[in-house]
């Protein structure tokens, strides 16, 4: 079993590592111009992250409203959202947090 000390020592380098692989793209391509692979991705990979979420949510789905309901409440949601704003960030996590707050409601 490890002690406290190596359990805070564990959390702070996943962390580091984590934060280096969030920011390494950053680095790494500040001050190149506009790459055509990474312009492709920037406009295709919301959309794409979009579609996952709603296999993810559809998958297990049945006839019950418990597990219908939520589902729809929480893509509903996300689509009100992003219509309304334009903005993924909130539209992902507003959603997400509906859906969430949904199955719990109905467990």
């Amino acid at each position: 079993m490890l002690t406290n000390s190596q359990l805070a020592l564990t959390v702070v380098v996943v962390a580091a590592i984590t934060f280096a692989c969030r920011i390494a793209p950053f680095v790494l391509l500040r001050g190149r111009g506009r790459v055509p692979l990474l312009a492709f991705l920037g406009d295709a990979m919301p959309l794409g992250v979009m579609i996952v979420l709603v296999a993810y949510t559809l998958d297990g789905v049945t006839t019950a409203p418990a597990t219908w309901l939520p589902a729809v409440v929480g893509i509903g949601t996300t689509a009100g959202l992003h219509l309304w704003r334009h903005a993924m960030g909130l539209s992902l996590v507003g959603g997400t947090a509906v859906y969430v707050a949904a199955s719990l409601l109905m467990a």
